[in-house]
């Protein structure tokens, strides 16, 4: 009896385990089935997609910083990796639960089913009921897998009358023998080589759907600026092993946004819409009439606000495009400052990103504009292709609106955009900040000679001076790079006779206004981080 008891329980184990399988295949069949529904929907419709963008939605400010500091421009990868983590365990549970109440776990597929399409459908880039069709037809077939995937491990003999809690009959404790496993395999092996095809099949075309936004982008020549950025100087950029290059290669550039799938716009059917409060004249702009119009080419440091004190979210380059000034005046837009009733520009992106930036420092004399091109090229599209807001001096939270196609003017009491929403500020100037570049924290350099070199930036004010102090000794001057512009990060360096033991090595800048970097350090909620940069090195 002992022996029938331990081979019962071994089979019910074997039972529960395969009924994970059939779970976990369910879940891969529905992802896969969904992934082919949204190539025929759009993209951003697919359940991974809009469940993970509702979830950096609801996320708070301080959780979504804390990503971006450890992640970096991987913090979306992991988001997605984590939902489909979660979605495996989920699928495991399900499955294990049909094994006694096929109907309950099929129902569990279903309702994740109405999660991912009720989260598609409430995104802000929402087409509309269609985009609820991936989750849904990824969930019936997956629901529909399991139930018949778990009835192959029911048994085929007749078997005891079932227990009187049990939801349904031939859904009790199954005897040990007489389930379907030549059945049961059959339809595993034939499912999971049916999923991995689809799921192919899906991911395929779901790229294909770019293609006439990467042609429209290979077809764009940009032309000639009527205001070119002056020559760089020849001595902006130090010739040190380890500082930052003076000018972000494209592939280099930081990215920060919220978009799980890059945008790809056709640059032939963009259109931008400028409207609202104290516009004059309405008016609405393909990407040909902006080719059109007079271009300006400027050098321009760009910072994140989530950059901490010396981290990697800052960059520089050149960009062209529409004097952002130039095209509000047309439409009758005037600053406050001269009357307007609008106090902020609430500008639109194709993914439902709102950016709220201040009216009057858009259009005070600084180079705002619509860019076109990055580096000499059309904007890459991680950067926002076809068109996206550069504005100097502002971070990108409150300027730099990546895949624009509205603008509206109206008051910062009458709205407040996505990221004021989540806790952050309505203005943010850029701060006063430097970084060290080389040596980098925890180097072991030989005694002797060192050089200490960086990059030390305050936009639309200028960087006129840079200390550095060794351990608590007193601030040394810096030798400072030529200035491009003093919308541009400055280089910097200063050598250091460096002795035996561990030390640490402190930055600060002085801006044009006098201003003296503040040692005070502050998070970067809510309107960027503030310190002064330290690295600690251990000298051979």
């Amino acid at each position: 009896m002992r022996d029938v008891g331990e081979k019962d329980q071994r089979v019910r184990l074997s039972r529960l385990a395969l009924g994970a399988l059939s779970g976990a295949l369910a879940g891969f069949a529905a992802l896969a089935v969904a992934e082919l529904v949204a190539a025929g929907v759009r993209p951003q419709a697919g359940p991974v997609v809009a469940v993970g963008g509702a979830s950096i939605d609801a996320t708070p400010a301080g959780v979504k910083d804390w990503a971006v500091r450890n992640f970096g421009t991987d913090d979306k990868l992991v988001l997605q990796l984590g939902i489909l983590g979660v979605l495996a365990v989920l699928a495991l549970a399900l499955g294990v639960l049909a094994v006694r109440f096929r109907r309950a776990g099929a129902a569990g597929v279903l309702l994740f089913g109405v999660v991912g399409a009720v989260a598609a459908v409430s995104r802000p880039d929402s087409t509309g009921p269609a985009d609820a069709l991936p989750s849904v037809v990824g969930a019936v077939a997956g629901a529909l897998l399991l139930y018949v995937l778990v009835s192959r491990l029911t048994t085929a003999k007749p078997a005891p009358a079932p227990d009187p809690g049990t939801r349904e009959a031939g859904e009790g404790a199954p005897t040990p023998e007489g389930w379907d496993r030549r059945g049961f395999v059959l339809v595993a092996a034939s499912a999971a080589a049916a999923s991995a095809v689809v799921g192919a099949l899906g991911r395929s075309l779901n790229a294909s759907r770019g293609q006439d936004a990467v042609s429209s982008r290979r077809n764009i020549v940009l032309p000639p600026p009527r205001s070119s950025a002056p020559p760089v100087p020849r001595r902006a950029g130090l010739r040190i092993p380890g500082i930052s290059p003076f000018i972000t290669a494209n592939g280099d550039f930081y990215r920060v946004d919220t978009a799980l799938v890059v945008p790809k716009v056709d640059a032939t059917t963009w259109s931008l819409r400028v409207h609202g409060k104290g516009v004059r004249r309405p008016a609405t702009y393909s990407f040909d009439d902006l080719l059109r119009r007079e271009l300006i080419e400027r050098d321009i440091t760009l910072t994140c606000v989530s950059n901490e004190v010396g981290g990697p979210y800052v960059g520089n380059a050149r960009w062209i495009g529409v004097p952002l000034r130039d095209l509000l005046a047309e439409c009758g837009v005037k600053p406050p400052s001269r009357g307007g009733p609008a106090d902020q520009l609430v500008a639109r992106s194709v993914d439902g990103m709102t950016i709220g930036s201040p009216v009057e420092d858009l259009m005070d004399g600084r180079d705002a504009m619509l860019a076109l091109g990055m580096n000499g090229e059309p904007l890459p599209f991680q950067h926002g292709f076809p068109v996206r807001m550069v504005v100097p001096g502002l971070y990108g939270f409150v300027s730099a609106c990546k895949w624009i196609e509205d603008i509206e003017l109206t008051t910062f009491d009458a709205y407040d955009p996505y990221w004021v929403k989540r806790g952050w500020a309505r203005r943010a100037p850029i701060k006063t900040e430097s970084r060290i570049d080389t040596p980098k924290p925890f180097a072991r350099p030989a005694a002797g000679t060192v050089m200490i070199a960086g990059v030390a930036w305050a936009q639309h004010r200028g960087i006129d001076a840079v200390e550095v102090r060794v351990d608590d000794g007193p601030w040394r001057q810096a030798r400072l790079a030529d200035e491009d512009t003093q919308d541009t990060w400055r280089q910097w360096s200063i050598p250091w006779q460096a002795t035996r033991g561990t030390h640490t090595l402190t930055v600060r800048a002085r801006d044009r206004t006098g201003a003296v970097q503040t040692a005070r350090r502050t998070r970067t909620i809510p309107d960027g981080a503030s310190g002064r940069h330290s690295v600690v090195v251990t000298v051979d």
